[in-house]
């Protein structure tokens, strides 16, 4: 059996990771998946959360994202991701921002509001947050 996998994370932006590691974490939408290395094929949409993997070295490293799609494969997991920032990319201040404003919206229970946009728009900027440590 082999000891690692190829991770792969891209935005439309930039390659964010392409290294071997020993593990990764995804929130799929139907719930967060863990790989490791000869896991069973297949596809998953993913939602806003974060990816976490270990690297060949035993370090822990995670990233908030949001929505996108993971192929699993025997030897390699890609991740196609909207976004994907480290903790040290994540501007807290318009993360906060952006979860007032969603929040906002949704309280207000107008019939103008798109509710799915605002709940896209808050669990983005909770993800964001979290991955950070100030929620």
């Amino acid at each position: 059996m082999a000891d690692n996998i190829f991770l792969e994370i891209v935005t439309p932006e930039k390659m964010v990771v392409s290294e071997d590691v020993k593990e990764v974490t995804a929130p799929g939408i139907n719930g967060e998946f863990g790989v490791l290395p000869e896991h069973t094929p297949f596809l998953s949409v993913l939602k806003s959360g974060h990816i976490s993997y270990v690297t060949l070295g035993g370090e822990v490293k995670k990233l908030a994202v949001s929505w996108g799609y993971a192929e699993v494969r025997k030897d390699a997991v890609i991740i196609l991701a909207e976004t994907a920032e480290r903790p040290e990319e994540i501007d807290v201040q318009r993360a906060e921002e952006a979860r007032k404003r969603a929040e906002k919206r949704l309280s207000s229970g107008g019939e103008d509001i798109d509710v799915e946009r605002a709940e896209l728009a808050l669990a983005r900027a909770m993800a964001r947050l979290e991955l950070v440590g100030k929620i």
